[in-house]
């Protein structure tokens, strides 16, 4: 028996309202429910039914009399002709879902629960939706329950569908590749499917699984957007359709091998969450929502209040030439610098001499550490830094004392009936995290390592996507059915096993650089390297992009050698170090053949980055609207008492001077200090701004609307400016 639903249940956030529609229940007509409106808190006179009635669209011809809604989860038993929400059949059967809203239920603090039953398909599926108080934040997940008494097979099984307004009319989604990240990727949406798909096991390189949609007037400061973001660490789709009769929807959700899950009696799936912003007040503005709800909801550890250290990590200055004597001194450099934890990367466990021997064998290599690590890290604790390890535990190589002990342990495309060659990237295989034995041998070892050891944080990497996903351990005895899914779960239980165990360690996660960056792996760990490249330039528009979703705190940044061993550019230290000082700042350079000169230098930009820390991890983001060969941002303390702005040259200017910096956030009431601090000696061929802004009490309005004259500046370098009000 069916309770009674109101048509209509609004919830309210600081900023924003979520009006969900449900007549269709309280008519008696079995369709799902829908979002009527999400965006700017409605006022407290304008009720849902207004929003109704104005919505009321007429027959087009040709279709049919009633559309059928862009409900939560889109039906195909209610005519839907886009993607369906949800995919499921029983043997071919039971496949057209048409559901009826069972009940709803509000808990009073911006959260919504919808259960629905589908008698046809016998399923019953539940939406929840929230929004947080504080931030803004969306969050929505899809769970879907066999109430049948045979198998359900899932073919798809997406978070709840955001129609679009019509007037969102721009997309930005994410490409990119490895060393080249976070890359935005403009598109005019268009009726037909705009669709991104992954399948590497991991978040990707080339597929971030976040989209933003707004208005053609939109830019960083203002205009109205959706961002949109699917916490999950293994394969997804990224669906904007715009449909023929003039509706428009945004899809997201896991993407399925054939045959991967199933749903026996009574078993239930839930969907990834996703997480969405609606404002506005341009991109900039969506941007903080989603930095605030990750503040204040997902870094929910003890030791988020901790400083963010400036890390040294090893894997640039030495590779896998390593030696306790050489380790030592380059410690000893590391902490003359500032650097306050040192990272050991590849190169110290049994056999590891180069990337093709060794993965699986965690065991400290006593030839080149014959009293283990604990010579080096009291060494390293003797200067005042932490220590952390490198580590790769979800892989193996075939030349490893692991796999020829288990060679059965790892994921492949093996089913007996002529069998897919394995294929190896890297020289690597993937163990198949779903079987109990694979999990507690990584955990024993991992467990023991950070137990012997005092290791503050691992630096977890996954350097090969999943390309045969095919494990041993399925449901049913099924030999060879894909687990990627799977997989990903084995994955986060392994993090939270030993995130219990050792409460204090800090976890980074690194997949060849930003591989694996998403709200899902960020309930498991405190950091995100964000690319394998540690080039200054291409560091700017990677930053950019990956600035859109997450803060600076959990942005690892580095400091390179001052030729690019990726791109073979070569970039001066003041550019390198002003680029890093605006993440978790690192280096990653061989300070043993480091000219004392940038020595001198990178020891300065560590101090102004420790001295501005709080700020930079703690402040609002305001990316400034800036030309193609030009990167400019700032962060503002959020009492907007102090700010620090960033201007970087990429090329050439057309015109032989440059414009003005216009900064925004500002308090334009208030009169601020004004100060160039970065690099150490500015300098110009005549003079400039550098000779006469120093010192100088400009008001808010000013520099918002003005701006700062730029001076003439050589490509690849780049400006600090301080401002503090008065």
């Amino acid at each position: 028996m069916f309770e009674q639903i109101q048509p209509f249940y609004t919830v309210h956030s600081l900023h924003c309202s979520l009006v969900l529609d449900c007549r269709g229940s309280a008519e008696g007509i079995k369709n799902g429910p829908a979002i009527l409106y999400w965006g700017v808190r409605l006022a407290a006179g304008t009720s849902p039914e207004m929003l109704a009635l104005m919505a009321t669209r007429q027959e087009a011809q040709a279709c049919m009399p009633e559309e059928a809604p862009i409900a939560l989860s889109p039906e195909l038993g209610a005519g839907f002709q886009g993607n369906a929400g949800i995919q499921v059949h029983r043997e071919g059967g039971q496949w057209a879902s048409y559901s009826r809203i069972e009940s709803v239920t509000e808990d009073g603090n911006g959260s919504l629960t919808i259960i629905s039953i589908c008698p046809a398909t016998q399923i019953k599926v539940t939406h929840r939706l929230a929004l947080d108080q504080q931030s803004d934040m969306l969050t929505a997940t899809t769970e879907l329950t066999n109430i049948g008494d045979r198998t359900l097979w899932v073919d798809q099984c997406n978070a709840p569908s955001i129609p679009v307004p019509m007037h969102y009319s721009k997309i930005l989604g994410f490409a990119g590749r490895w060393g080249n990240e976070f890359q935005r990727q403009p598109v005019d949406r268009f009726m037909g499917t705009y669709l991104r798909e992954n399948r590497s096991g991991r978040t990707s390189h080339d597929s971030f699984p976040g989209v933003i949609l707004h208005t053609e007037q939109t830019n960083e400061n203002v205009g109205a957007a959706y961002g949109l973001h699917l916490g999950w660490s293994g394969n997804h789709q990224v669906r904007v359709e715009e449909q023929f009769v003039g509706r428009a929807y945004a899809q997201m959700g896991e993407l399925f091998f054939p045959g991967e899950l199933s749903l026996e009696a009574n078993e239930s799936y839930c969907s990834p969450t996703l997480y969405g912003v609606s404002t506005e007040n341009g991109l900039s503005a969506l941007s903080q929502c989603f930095h605030r709800y990750i503040r204040s909801t997902l870094r929910d550890f003890p030791r988020t209040e901790k400083p963010r250290p400036v890390h040294f990590n090893t894997w640039e200055a030495m590779y896998f030439d390593l030696s306790l004597e050489r380790l030592c001194t380059l410690a000893d450099q590391a902490a003359a610098v500032g650097a306050e934890r040192f990272v050991l990367d590849d190169g110290w466990f049994n056999n590891r001499r180069s990337d093709s021997a060794g993965l699986g064998d965690w065991f400290v290599d006593e030839t080149i550490f014959p009293q283990g690590l604990s010579p080096l890290i009291d060494h390293v604790q003797a200067k005042g830094m932490e220590f952390g390890l490198w580590v790769e535990p979800e892989m193996v190589n075939p030349d490893s004392d692991l796999y020829r002990a288990h060679p059965d342990w790892i994921l492949s495309a093996k089913t007996g009936l002529g069998d897919a060659p394995l294929l190896l990237a890297r020289n690597q295989l993937v163990l198949d995290l779903t079987r109990s034995e694979v999990q507690d041998y990584l955990f024993d070892c991992i467990d023991g390592l950070l137990s012997q050891y005092s290791i503050s944080y691992l630096k977890w990497d996954m350097n090969r996507a999943l390309s045969q996903p095919g494990g041993t351990n399925q449901p049913g005895g099924a030999k060879g059915r894909a687990v990627t899914h799977y997989q990903t779960l084995a994955l986060y239980r392994l993090l939270a096993r030993i995130r219990q165990a050792h409460p204090t360690v800090e976890i980074e996660s690194c997949a060849s650089g930003g591989g694996r960056a998403d709200f899902g792996i960020l309930a498991h760990t405190d950091r995100i390297w964000t690319s394998d490249t540690n080039d200054a330039l291409d560091r700017l528009r990677i930053q950019n992009g990956f600035s859109l979703f997450f803060p600076a705190e959990l942005m690892g940044a580095h400091v390179g050698p001052k030729d690019c061993h990726i791109t073979g550019r070569s970039i001066a230290m003041a550019t390198r170090a002003g680029v890093a000082m605006f993440g978790h700042m690192g280096i990653e350079a061989n300070l043993l053949t480091m000219e004392e000169s940038d020595k001198t230098e990178l020891k300065a930009a560590v101090e102004l980055h420790k001295q501005h820390r709080q700020l930079i991890h703690g402040g609002d983001l305001v990316r400034l609207e800036s030309a193609h060969n030009e990167n400019s941002f700032g962060v503002i303390s959020t009492d907007r008492q102090e700010a620090l702005f960033s201007y970087a040259l990429l090329d050439s200017h057309r015109n032989s001077a440059p414009g003005r910096l216009r900064f925004c956030g500002l308090d334009p009431e208030a009169q601020y200090n004004i100060n160039i601090v970065w690099p150490l000696q500015p300098s110009s061929i005549s003079t400039s701004i550098l000779d006469v802004i120093n010192g100088a009490v400009i008001s808010g309005d000013a520099l918002t609307n003005f701006g700062v004259q730029l001076p003439i500046m050589l490509p690849q370098s780049l400006l600090i400016f301080y401002l503090q009000k008065r």
